[in-house]
């Protein structure tokens, strides 16, 4: 039987779409367990997920969402600017950081007056201030981490010994020591950032890594069996309670939750879903470069002369058009002389639904981690084109460890607001060499779908009723339970 609880969390996600849905379908995961569920976030991420909460709510889910307006004004950020995906670059970072932090307080006196009284925090990483409210409140705090520990544990390394000080040079490749393998990146793969690390940066992630020393523990988005020796290690460094609970977005059974997750589709789930069940099986290459990150006008052509070029079945979701890319697709007819076999999605994709058909045998992404979650559970292997923060590591992790991907050849980061700056990284013949060689019947090829198929049994498996991350959720529940009883704080 599982672990049924009537325990109160309080979620607090990231203001990010790669942060706010896995912290949705964590939501829904512990209230299908009995618990009541609070997600306090902005207008504008509560409005993003308020259809998938008013189904779980029309399903008997005790969930509701709160209301916390951002401090903007306050900081000087641009109207608009209250969420990651809304800033024009990420000069305006550490401005959402310090708005983030003037929350506290209204964050507190809504606690305040919440009925049951909250019985544990679990709250993204970068709200470090949560374990204050935590300790005022006599309750635990668990903190959110959104990348894999393979990620975490390399970011781990690369701080606590110092290493990237010795390095003088961006591009000067680094051996990350006292590893499980051999990971040799360059600094500024480390870092994922052209603009290095500054004082300021520093200060927001000490910050927040004393914040998480201080907190009961961790949940993180992955499960046991994708990364056993990370998980392992990393729970050792950490030396806390560490529940892998993944892939989260396995929550989502049923076609709304599929196709509605986060922003509005720009494709209708049902033409979607013609569209690919008329594709031969493992033929239909799925292209999208993430939520945040953003090409150059230049970049974006190419990539959709590569894809022409190939001639194989493909869907491309194409995001954040300038005006000159939206001219050049009306001017060029581009999505004319490709109807027989592709299919051009402006706007957000349904991507579970689309990774999760048949026909789709191959994803180019940008190694966001929720996209390589998502691309496992569905057996899919990728072609890595990793864009800035922890994607670089992540590409590592895919194409090295796992072997379930080809590089697709970027070696340097492009942060946002810099894309028509940096210009063109990836050629239209660099694209169709990669995808004619990913998609060749080759041994390499037979091997990586081989692999990711058996990662995809074992990701179900984890999140099923007596799965290791089912377990894990459950062992959540009574470590938390058991905490509160031992401090006779049971709220009700």
């Amino acid at each position: 039987m599982s672990e049924q609880t009537n325990l109160h969390f309080v979620l607090f996600p990231l203001m990010a779409q790669g942060h706010l849905l896995p912290m949705t379908d964590i939501a829904r995961i512990l209230a299908q367990r009995g618990a009541t569920i609070t997600i306090i976030t902005t207008p504008l991420d509560a409005n993003r997920i308020r259809p998938v909460i008013s189904r779980a709510i029309d399903s008997k889910l005790k969930i509701r969402l709160l209301e916390l307006q951002l401090p903007i004004a306050e900081v000087g950020l641009p109207e608009g600017c209250v969420n990651i995906d809304k800033l024009p670059s990420f000069e305006y970072w550490k401005k959402l950081s310090v708005a983030m932090d003037l929350l506290e307080q209204p964050a507190e006196d809504l606690l305040r007056k919440l009925m049951p009284p909250p019985d544990c925090i679990i709250s993204d990483f970068l709200f470090p201030w949560t374990t204050d409210v935590a300790r005022r409140f006599n309750i635990p705090r668990v903190v959110f981490n959104g990348p894999g520990c393979f990620y975490l544990l390399c970011m781990h390394v690369a701080i606590s010994s110092k290493i990237l000080g010795e390095v003088e040079l961006d591009k000067d490749r680094v051996v990350l020591p006292g590893l499980p393998d051999r990971v040799e990146v360059t600094k500024i793969q480390i870092t994922g950032s052209s603009k290095g690390v500054d004082e300021d940066d520093m200060g927001i992630w000490v910050k927040a890594v004393e914040a998480e020393n201080a907190a009961y523990g961790l949940v993180v988005h992955t499960f046991e069996e994708l990364e056993p020796e990370y998980v392992k290690e990393y729970t050792l460094v950490k030396n806390k309670k560490l529940y892998c609970v993944g892939p989260v977005s396995l929550c989502n059974t049923d076609g709304p939750d599929l196709a509605e997750r986060g922003n509005k589709a720009g494709i209708d789930e049902h033409e979607c879903l013609k569209w690919l069940n008329e594709r031969e099986p493992g033929s239909v290459l799925y292209v999208c470069l993430g939520s945040l990150a953003r090409v150059s006008t230049e970049q974006a052509i190419e990539l959709g002369l590569g894809l022409e070029s190939v001639n194989k079945p493909f869907i491309w979701c194409v995001r954040n058009k300038t005006e000159e890319l939206e001219k050049w697709f009306l001017e060029q007819g581009f999505e004319d002389r490709v109807r027989d076999r592709g299919l051009v999605v402006h706007g957000w994709a349904p991507q579970v639904l689309i990774l999760s058909h048949p026909a789709i045998g191959g994803f180019i992404t940008h190694c966001g981690w929720n996209s390589t979650l998502e691309s496992i559970s569905a057996g899919v292997p990728m072609i890595t084109w990793p864009c800035f923060a922890d994607q670089f590591l992540n590409e590592v992790f895919i194409v090295q460890i796992l072997k379930i991907g080809v590089r697709i050849g970027v070696e340097v980061p492009v942060m946002v607001g810099e894309e028509e700056k940096v210009g063109v990284l990836v050629t239209k013949e660099d694209v169709k060499t990669v995808i004619e060689r990913f998609m060749e019947e080759d041994e390499d090829g037979k091997q990586r779908r081989e692999k990711v198929e058996e990662l995809a049994k074992m990701a179900n498996a984890a999140m099923k009723e007596g799965g290791s991350s089912y377990k894990n959720v459950s062992l959540l529940i009574q470590d938390i339970t058991e905490t509160l009883r031992t401090n006779n704080i049971i709220n009700h």
